[in-house]
C-alpha cells in the first residue's frame, strides 16, 4: 500500500509540459543557483536547429544556451563573449560569429544550425544569417539542457559570472537543420513548424531558483 501511495505522489509531481505561448523566463539577478533545466522530446541527434528570443543589459560573458552529455560540457553551447562575438561549440573549438550588432535591452531572436555529417554551424541574428563554419562533432547523446546557467560538467559546474541575466522566450529546438525560409518565419514571427525536441508551446521543464515566469512584455501601439 505504501509503495501505491509513493506512485501515486511521484505520478503527481510528475512535469507536464505547459504551453508557454506569449510567455518569457525573467532571470533577474546574477547567480549561480538560478536556471530552468529543459526535458527534450529526443536524447540522439545527428543535426540540431535552436532557436529563442532573449533580452538582456549585460555587457560581460554570458550563456545564451547550454546542453551538455555525460562525455562533454558543452556538446551544443551558444555563448556570448565580451567582445563583438557569438560562440557557438559543439563538442570542441567553437564557430566565432564576429561583427554582429547584439544591442543591450533589445529583443533579439538568435538561430543556430549544425550538422554532423558536414559538421558546419551557421548563426541567424535577427534577419541576418552569418558565414557557415566548419566545428565538426560527432552525434549528440543523453543531453542536459539548461538555460540561465553554463554548464561545466552534464548539468552543473555553474559560474556566476556566465550566468544571463534578462528575459528569454520562444524557445525550440529541433533535430534537423531547419531551412533559410523556416528560420526566416521564426525571427518574423509568422507560422513555423515547431520544435520537435523542444516547443515552447508544449515545454517540459523545471526551474531551479529565482527564475520567474511571466507574460512577454510587447509594444504598446
Amino acid at each position: 500500500m505504501a509503495l501505491y501511495i509513493l506512485l501515486l505522489m511521484l505520478t503527481a509531481c510528475a512535469a507536464t509540459p505547459q504551453d508557454l505561448s506569449g510567455k518569457m523566463f525573467t532571470f533577474p539577478q546574477e547567480s549561480n543557483t538560478a536556471y530552468v533545466q529543459l526535458t527534450p522530446k529526443r536524447v540522439d541527434f545527428g543535426a540540431i536547429t535552436v532557436c529563442l528570443r532573449t533580452i538582456t543589459d549585460l555587457n560581460r560573458n554570458h550563456v545564451l544556451f547550454s546542453l551538455s552529455t555525460p562525455s562533454g560540457s558543452d556538446a551544443f553551447l551558444i555563448f556570448k563573449s565580451t567582445i563583438d562575438e557569438i560562440l557557438i561549440y559543439v563538442h570542441g573549438p567553437p564557430g566565432t560569429f564576429g561583427g554582429e550588432d547584439y544591442k543591450v535591452n533589445t529583443w533579439h531572436s538568435i538561430c543556430s544550425t549544425w550538422d554532423s555529417v558536414t559538421g558546419v554551424v551557421q548563426l541567424w541574428l535577427d534577419n541576418k544569417p552569418f558565414i557557415r563554419k566548419y566545428v565538426g562533432g560527432a552525434r549528440i547523446r543523453n543531453p542536459s539542457i539548461i538555460i540561465g546557467q553554463e554548464q561545466d560538467s552534464h548539468g552543473g559546474g555553474f559560474d556566476k559570472t556566465q550566468s544571463f541575466v534578462g528575459m528569454i522566450s520562444d524557445v525550440h529546438m529541433w533535430d534537423y537543420t531547419l531551412s533559410a525560409c523556416e528560420i526566416q518565419n521564426y525571427v518574423d514571427e509568422l507560422n513555423f513548424t515547431p520544435g520537435n525536441v523542444l516547443n515552447w508551446s508544449e515545454l517540459d521543464f523545471q526551474i531551479t531558483g529565482r527564475v520567474l515566469t511571466e507574460d512577454k512584455q510587447m509594444t504598446c501601439h
